[in-house]
């Protein structure tokens, strides 16, 4: 069973304390039209940089993306890059209390991606391979444990950068015992004997093949290499395992697989934050481990179809589950209207263009999915505004609709290009523009542009009006007369 709308929900009272290597993720990105002469390289044409939270300051900030409460603990240096983060993660204070030891002479950490339109060219890496100093170590362990009474779980998120040395790792996991709180691992090292007494560790396929040099291919192959840790080292197995989705493998119970979430992978950067983010806060917040485990592989699907690092939201989740359930007569398709805003919102953040469109859908029918695919084409995220049974009957007739908004909602949300769906009672969608603020408003070409409700909204922010071909002779109106018509004989 899917996560409910009160599980989600429930996230906002979690506490999660995110010990482990903060970094900076910087992506360059551009068009590449030709290589260069000098060597067989392209050349980019840069168009955009940005810079977002990476490492354990990513979990921190996915963490405060679905709605819980982060504590951060890590290691930079005194540099520019260290401000750089300070400033991503100030925008995010209300939510992420940082803890961030500076360590003179150590870089902070900077992974620089190269983007050449949607592919990642080349990444660059800057770093100190070593460990942190003793004086260092102090000052991180004085801060997890001052921190651990105040969470419900502690998260270690080890990139193998040198803050996480086997003297802290034995400290926040002797924290974690002594405040009776559950430690959850991402783990990156090879030897994980350090994680033991850890509750749970969170590996993708590669990190545990060479974590038991097993082979982890099959299910049983898995299985197998997850017993290995299991006996050794005592803490339960959630693998990631790309396509093929998640796996979980607990002492003495039957594995647990779900499918992948994915609608279409964009960029796996950052992704097992947030599976390790999600994880963490679900069970910090009271949720059995297996309800932890279905909201972090939403949450990854999610990510992994957004540009370079990213987050998940409460709206997000709560659209992605209820298009993920196909059953008739469920009300979960439609979204209330404020967790439709903040769900645009959060898709503008990710420079994605958020196209709206309309209409009663009563019946739906060839001329329907065409409008449909033609709006998708048209921006890359599709919100539906469907009328309300109420406001069906005014304009169509007491006779109408056919089927209710909760059917019609449900068969919207499970449409392939549709990525929300609300309900709207009034003649037309115009408050619903006003809410929304699309960046694309989409309407059929039998309606000219000044008659299109909110059109003029979405000019003045710079939006586009998108009239889009219909498919002549299809209706719902004619559907429902051809179903009344005997057949000839």
């Amino acid at each position: 069973m899917s996560p409910t709308k009160d599980q989600i929900a429930q996230l906002a009272g979690g506490r999660v304390l995110v010990v482990g290597d903060v970094m900076v993720d910087h992506y360059v990105s551009g068009r590449v039209s030709r290589v260069s002469d000098e060597a067989p390289v392209p050349i980019i044409h840069v168009g955009e940089e940005r810079w977002t939270a990476g490492g354990a300051a990513n979990v921190a900030a996915n963490v405060a993306a679905l709605g819980g409460k982060a504590m951060l603990v890590g290691v930079t240096g005194g540099d520019a890059a260290a401000s750089t983060l300070a400033g991503l993660l100030s925008d995010l204070a209300s939510s992420i209390e940082t803890h961030l030891v500076t360590e003179p002479g150590r870089p902070t950490t900077i992974k620089t991606r190269y983007m050449g339109g949607q592919h990642q060219i080349v990444r660059v890496d800057r770093e100190h391979p070593g460990a942190i100093g003793k004086a260092t170590e102090d000052r991180v362990i004085a801060a997890v444990e001052m921190l651990a009474d105040d969470c419900d779980a502690i998260m270690i998120s080890d990139y193998a950068k040198g803050a996480l040395t086997d003297r802290v790792l034995a400290a926040i996991i002797a924290a974690g015992k002594k405040a009776g709180v559950p430690v959850i691992v991402d783990p990156k090292r090879n030897d994980w004997l350090a994680y033991r007494g850890a509750a749970i560790i969170t590996p993708n396929r590669k990190e545990l093949q060479l974590a038991t040099h097993a082979p982890c291919g099959s299910d049983a192959e898995c299985a197998n290499a997850a017993e290995q840790i299991i006996s050794t080292v005592g803490a339960a197995i959630l693998l990631t395992r790309s396509e093929h989705g998640m796996s979980l493998f607990r002492s003495g119970e039957q594995p647990l697989h779900l499918a992948a979430k994915a609608r279409e992978v964009f960029d796996v950067s950052g992704a097992g934050d947030t599976v390790a983010a999600a994880v963490s806060l679900g069970i910090a917040s009271g949720l059995p481990v297996e309800t932890a485990m279905q909201l972090a592989n939403v949450a990854a699907g999610i990510v992994v179809a957004k540009r370079g690092t990213a987050t998940a939201t409460p709206a997000e989740l709560l659209a992605e589950i209820g298009a993920g359930r196909r059953q008739a007569g469920s009300a979960t398709g439609a979204l209330p209207l404020a967790e439709a805003r903040k769900l645009r919102e959060a898709w503008g953040r990710e420079g994605l263009s958020v196209g709206f469109t309309n209409g009663c859908f009563d019946i739906l029918h060839a001329g329907h999915i065409a409008l449909l695919r033609q709006a998708s084409d048209a921006c890359d995220r599709l919100i539906v505004g469907l009328n309300t049974d109420a406001s069906v009957r005014g304009l169509k007739g007491p006779e109408r609709p056919v089927q209710s908004e909760d059917v019609r909602a449900a068969v919207m949300a499970a449409i392939k290009g549709v990525d929300a769906v609300i309900l709207f009672g009034e003649a037309t969608p115009l408050e619903v523009v006003r809410e929304l603020q699309p960046d694309v408003l989409i309407k059929g070409a039998d309606y000219a542009e000044d008659q299109i409700a909110g059109a003029d909204v979405v000019r003045a922010r710079g939006g586009r009006i998108v009239r889009v071909t219909l498919v002549e002779g299809q209706s719902t109106t004619k559907v429902i007369e051809k179903s009344r018509t005997p057949p000839n004989g």
